[in-house]
């Protein structure tokens, strides 16, 4: 006879402990005893383990196992559960009415957040429905001392209830309980007679709590209940349920208490379904008191001096305070790698993911892959990412860095992919990076590909290119959640043809999720969202689902989330990731209901889920070795301990004596851990840093020629001419393209060259529009970002009046006459030549003026003594006749024309001696060279306004700019 209340204490392995005694108990009867027994388990995980617990015996029959949420197998047949309409299609109805009242109430959230709300909206009401929470009761609270936010949150709460009370019979809460409520019919007509057990379940849920009474009823129903604490002593065990409030309902223990309360059921009356003993006795002893309810823990004063065997108790305990999150993954994967080489079975167990995936990527430098039983989510494997990316591209200009990230995931023509790849990278390298474009469409795509300059094809490739691009732009910025849904597969269509992007479990999963979208759509309405509305339901709708990818972990290490604790055992068990906030989690804001609105309703408060997740470590805190750790601070500031890490730690070190000893030597055994992760990427050996790189190379090897402007680069970073010219490197221009300030002097250059070309005389009464126009159409063609063109033409038409009176000056002593003006200086006894492409030459008649506009402040007579030599080079250049087309030789004035935040002219000196001065510099410099000179890096910097694109080539940062260099020949 199997019935009543049963436990096994803190400190078992549950599973094994339930198969076990299962077995004693039918072990007098026929081997098909065991088939006859009902066991129904909280999760999914807890019935496979139990199966496995059960087949270590070797071969048997095997109960029914079910799971307490999943009741319609026990029906019995032809009594079909009421059909349920899909949560997702649920969620789209509710969202439907969120944006209604997001419509009529815009203040409370922007509308594209309805498809979030109504998540928690259809959580809620799954609440109330498990609760059996009437809609009258919303009409029950009181309101005279709620904000206006309260209050017209529960306005539209009472009609939405109303509602969910209609259609109860098909949402998945409502079935469950009318599925629930056939059962206990039945049961009472007809109790089944042979066994049914639940296993492993807190009963926090009103329908387990119904289910559990049911079963007590049964001749042979039995609820055994996972983890506990016989060591509280009766006193506090009563004051768990004491008092007008809710209870201590974020104490482990809770539940329990509150479950042999309304059986009627002393905790001492209830008896042990197994004969297994805890691991640690002392140890449960010892967190039981620990987490005692906050206002018993003057109990420590008393019960902490009777506690014994506190050696015993800690021993098989590490304490790991790492300094940051790296330091502790590295740590536990040390730990879990030093089990496996003992022959141990690990396991860490944290509800934190990204501490998590640190420690799997620490593990895969020794090759061991963890049994990770969360999998990944599916917005993260390959397909997801795809889906994510293009639905982020929809309906709206496309972003050079995001058309390569599609080019180049490994879903796209992944049928042709080694055709495709080199085709991809021609358009990163020669298109979006070289080229001004930020945003390319079918036009520019096109017109590079046909541009006998460029490394582009006019072929199948480059229409299939086009037609992509067409799909992502000309999508419907707004349209309904169908056709959103059917632009978005054709796109993914395009990319990934013969479905080439379902492939692999993780591409099944993803399949699934759009068909459930589309079969759903119908509920979302004829209203149409905008394109970042479906991307955040789809986003919602992946990361909702995990997918695990076909591989072969490492059985005996596993990575377990904390519900797991009362599942699984393993002989080393690290608890991680132990700060508040992430274990325990802050429970989540509710839009919906405060606190004091769900007392009022009778609904679960915030401390259920701190108790269970309490629960949840006080069990996996009572193997025989355990591992505590936590980060002191993450990436933004400091942490702060669990509490139950605090408790333990503050009554060890309040006990004094014993107990502070084993603390001490708890943190010692994890600062040993600590010290050894932190030499794990410390080198064998030392690497001297990098001495300050001077080249020297052979007069062969120099460049024959180079341009004024490199000439400047030559005096202040020689080290950058000798990479970019003698090594032939150059920079990549990044993807993500911005309006800089080289952007905006090519578009001032731009127009300031075609107006001098529209109107090369004098100016008149239409200079000033004119000029305006062209600096509209120069923005236009160069500068596709609205807003900073808005801000451009802005600080352009304060500086208007200015520019035009002194542009009038110059039209009236010379004519603008040469425009991007190239020339060339041969140095035939240097072997070497000088060019130049000039921004504007002025003719005077008499001679020639320079000029060179600037965006940003000219230099200063500092820099252009020392090394901004650009106009007096061109200078140079005219005096020897090095451009072509100009006549005089003789230079007049040489000047830099400031178009930026405001106009102003800055004067270069110039004469004879000035000029001679130039040229023979420039001889010297180039001979110096020649002869030997090392190409020092950033040689003369001007520290605060120099960057080079070779720092990270000449390592800069191992060696600054007060190193001294040192000269190493190079070339042959």
């Amino acid at each position: 006879m199997i019935r009543g209340l049963f436990h096994e204490p803190v400190g078992v392995d549950f599973s094994r402990a339930l198969a076990d005694g299962l077995r004693t108990r039918l072990e007098t009867q026929t081997p098909e005893a065991l088939a006859r027994v009902t066991v129904l388990v909280s999760t999914n995980r807890m019935a496979t383990r139990l199966r496995a617990a059960l087949a270590e015996g070797g071969a048997t029959l095997l109960p029914r196992i079910g799971l307490v949420s999943q009741l319609e197998p026990l029906l019995r047949p032809g009594m079909a559960p009421p059909t349920t309409i899909a949560p997702l299609a649920l969620r789209l109805r509710l969202t439907r009415l969120v944006r209604g009242l997001l419509a009529a109430r815009p203040d409370l959230s922007p509308p594209d957040a309805a498809f979030d709300l109504a998540g928690t909206l259809q959580t809620l009401l799954a609440e109330m429905q498990e609760e059996e929470m009437p809609a009258e009761a919303l009409e029950q609270i009181d309101t005279r001392h709620l904000s206006d936010h309260w209050q017209r949150s529960l306005e539209f709460l009472r009609i939405v209830s109303s509602w969910s009370e209609a259609t109860s019979g098909v949402t998945a809460a409502g079935v469950q309980r009318a599925v629930l409520s056939i059962l206990m019919q039945t049961w009472a007509d007809a109790p089944p007679q042979d066994p049914v057990i639940i296993a492993g379940s807190t009963a926090s849920r009103a329908p387990t709590r119904v289910l559990i009474d049911g079963v007590l009823k049964l001749p042979q129903g039995a609820v055994i209940l996972p983890g506990l604490d016989t060591d509280m002593p009766e006193d506090a065990w009563q004051a768990l349920l004491s008092g007008d409030g809710p209870g201590a309902q974020d104490h482990p223990q809770y539940r329990h208490a509150a479950l042999l309360d309304t059986h009627d059921t002393a905790r001492a009356n209830c008896a042990k379904w197994s004969d297994h003993a805890p691991a640690v006795p002392a140890r449960n002893r010892l967190i039981s008191l620990a987490l005692r309810p906050a206002p018993a823990t003057d109990a420590w004063r008393i019960e902490g001096p009777e506690l014994t065997d506190m050696a015993a108790a800690c021993d098989g305990i590490t304490l790991v305070a790492a300094p940051s999150p790296g330091a502790e993954a590295m740590a536990i994967a040390l730990g879990l790698r030093a089990a496996l080489s003992r022959g141990e079975r690990a396991a860490l167990i944290t509800p934190d993911r990204t501490l998590s995936r640190q420690v799997a990527a620490q593990l895969d430098r020794w090759g061991i892959e963890p049994d990770d039983s969360a999998g990944r989510p599916l917005h993260q494997s390959t397909p997801g990412r795809l889906l994510m990316q293009v639905a982020g591209m929809m309906g709206r200009r496309v972003e050079s860095e995001d058309l390569a990230i599609v080019l180049s995931h490994p879903l796209t023509r992944a049928d042709a992919r080694v055709a495709h790849l080199p085709r991809a990278r021609e358009v990163e390298l020669s298109l979006l990076r070289d080229r001004p474009c930020p945003f390319p469409d079918r036009d520019t795509v096109l017109a590079w590909a046909r541009d006998p300059e460029t490394a582009g094809q006019d072929d199948d490739w480059t229409a299939w290119l086009a037609d992509l691009l067409d799909l992502l732009i000309h999508a419907p910025a707004r349209a309904t959640l169908a056709d959103h849904v059917t632009t978005h597969l054709a796109a993914i269509r395009h990319l990934a043809p013969n479905d080439g992007a379902w492939v692999g479990e993780a591409g099944r999963r993803a399949r699934d999720v759009m068909d459930a979208l589309i079969d759903a759509a119908d509920n979302s309405g004829p209203d149409a969202i905008s394109g970042l509305e479906y991307a955040r339901i789809l986003h919602a709708l992946l990361s909702a689902e995990e997918v695990r990818e076909g591989f072969a972990p490492h059985p005996d290490i596993m990575i377990w989330g904390a519900l797991e604790a009362r599942v699984r055992t393993a002989d080393l068990v690290i608890l991680g990731g132990l700060n508040d906030g992430t274990w325990p989690d802050q429970p989540g804001a509710d839009p919906w209901l405060n606190r004091t609105m769900r007392t009022a309703c009778g609904l679960r408060l915030p401390e259920r889920s701190v108790g269970l997740s309490a629960h949840d470590f006080q069990q996996a805190a009572s193997g025989p070795q355990v591992w505590l750790s936590r980060a002191a601070r993450n990436a933004e500031a400091e942490t702060v301990p669990s509490r139950w890490l605090n408790r333990i730690e503050g009554l060890l070190s309040g006990l004094g004596g014993e107990a502070s000893e084993a603390l001490k030597a708890m943190r010692a055994r994890g600062d040993e851990w600590l010290s050894l992760a932190a030499r794990v990427d410390v080198p064998d050996t030392t690497v001297s840093r990098a001495a300050r790189p001077a080249p020297i190379v052979p007069a062969a090897a120099q460049p024959r020629r180079l341009s004024v402007t490199a000439i400047e680069v030559l005096i202040r970073d020689p080290y950058a001419i000798y990479a970019r010219s003698i090594l032939g490197l150059r920079a990549l221009s990044p993807l993500r393209q911005s309006p800089d300030a080289r952007l905006r002097g090519t578009v001032v250059h731009d127009a300031m060259e075609q107006f001098a070309r529209d109107m090369p005389g004098p100016l008149d009464g239409d200079a000033a529009p004119r000029l305006r126009e062209t600096l509209e159409r120069s923005l236009r063609q160069t500068a596709p970002w609205p807003a900073m063109r808005r801000i451009w033409l802005g600080k352009f038409d304060r500086l208007m009046d200015d520019l035009i009176i002194a542009e009038g000056a110059r039209r009236r002593i010379g004519t603008p006459l040469f425009l991007e003006e190239e020339g060339r200086l041969d140095l035939p006894e240097l072997d070497f030549a000088l060019t130049a492409k000039a921004d504007r030459l002025d003719d005077r008649g008499s001679g020639v003026a320079i000029y060179d506009y600037k965006t940003g402040a000219p230099p200063t007579p500092k820099q252009q003594a020392y090394f901004a030599k650009q106009l007096l080079l061109e200078a140079v250049m005219i005096s020897e006749g090095a451009f072509a087309n100009i006549p005089h030789r003789r230079v007049e004035e040489v000047a830099y024309l400031q178009v930026g935040s405001k106009y102003d002219e800055k004067a270069v000196k110039i004469d004879d001696a000035v000029l001679a001065e130039t040229r023979s510099g420039l001889l010297d410099l180039i001979r110096a060279y020649r002869e030997g000179r090392p190409w020092i890096a950033r040689l003369a910097p001007d520290f605060l306004e120099y960057t080079s694109d070779y720092d990270h080539l000449s390592r800069f940062g191992e060696w600054d700019d007060t190193d001294t260099a040192q000269p190493t020949k190079v070339g042959r």
